[in-house]
């Protein structure tokens, strides 16, 4: 589990840094819906690969249709991020995104029965603190300005709303899948990618993207590929076997993986408000798994 959980910080951590490097003159050279395409590709193959005997098991379409309105969800959500872009500046998305934090943690209470405790819940509140602290400042670049604004239009709020409420509706809705069915969780995979790769090259191929499927690819948009899979992989276990929470706060504390990272390659530099995030994350660890 240690080993699990520290490899998916450093994957969700990394992947900003990593598409930064992808960059070509400032601009992304490659296909978005692409690169979803062959994350998606490389779970179902590793699912189906993982253990053959699985093909053999009994299973009835009463267990494989809850995994594609799984998999619509997700890719509703993946496409909304590019949209909603239209309407906000990306800082604005930063900062506003982690509200799915709060959507996350109601859903999961409501629907999964899983009852917070008012320790756990401010827990969770400090971990929202935590990433819009970072969001708003925890980085900054010497020759830029320090002040932040922020810009947003009535569209790109009721947009970053439903985001957030998809966000956390698609990923406690899988969590309840993969826990009340009696299935291997590499079968469950099987379903949910396949799902996943179907929809998404329904996506491209009506977004019809210039060029072709894999133009303005490189060596570093592979590694992308093969982390996001593995962390996809991971999630699906943790979410098997622990919980949508414990997923959030990997991904809170993958901030300190992003920022050693962009401060290494990019000679960013730390500012208050990464500090304030980190004791933030601390707390919010110390009160949700500490001993009361």
């Amino acid at each position: 589990w240690g080993l699990m959980l520290v490899l998916s910080v450093a994957i969700y951590g990394s992947h900003a840094p990593l598409l930064t490097q992808c960059k070509v003159d400032g601009m992304i050279p490659f296909s978005s819906a692409s690169v979803v395409v062959l994350v998606e590709l490389t779970k179902l193959v590793f699912s189906l690969t993982w253990d053959r005997e699985l093909l053999g098991v009994a299973v009835s379409w009463r267990h494989i249709a809850p995994f594609a309105l799984s998999a619509l969800l997700y890719a509703a959500n993946n496409n909304l991020v590019v949209h909603m872009q239209l309407f906000m500046d990306p800082s604005t998305y930063q900062v506003l995104s982690n509200l799915k934090i709060v959507s996350t943690a109601l859903l999961y209470s409501l629907f999964l029965r899983q009852r917070l405790s008012m320790r756990k819940w401010l827990a969770l509140f400090l971990l929202v603190a935590a990433g819009v602290s970072y969001s708003c400042g925890g980085l900054q670049d010497p020759g830029s300005p320090s002040k932040m604004q922020l810009h947003i239009t009535l569209v790109g709020l009721l947009l970053i709303s439903v985001y957030c409420l998809i966000s956390g509706l698609s990923a406690v809705y899988t969590e309840a899948i993969l826990k009340t069915q009696a299935l291997p969780l590499s079968l469950q995979n099987f379903f949910l990618y396949f799902f996943g790769v179907l929809l998404n090259l329904i996506g491209y191929f009506w977004s019809s993207p210039e060029g072709g499927f894999l133009e303005g690819f490189s060596s570093w948009v592979l590694v992308i590929v093969v982390s996001q899979a593995l962390n996809g992989l991971i999630m699906s276990v943790v979410m098997k076997h622990s919980s949508n929470i414990t997923r959030l706060f990997v991904i809170s504390c993958s901030i300190l993986v992003n920022a050693l990272l962009s401060v290494t390659l990019f000679n960013l530099q730390l500012t208050l408000l990464f500090f304030v995030a980190v004791s933030c994350i601390g707390l919010a660890v110390h009160l949700y798994y500490g001993v009361t």
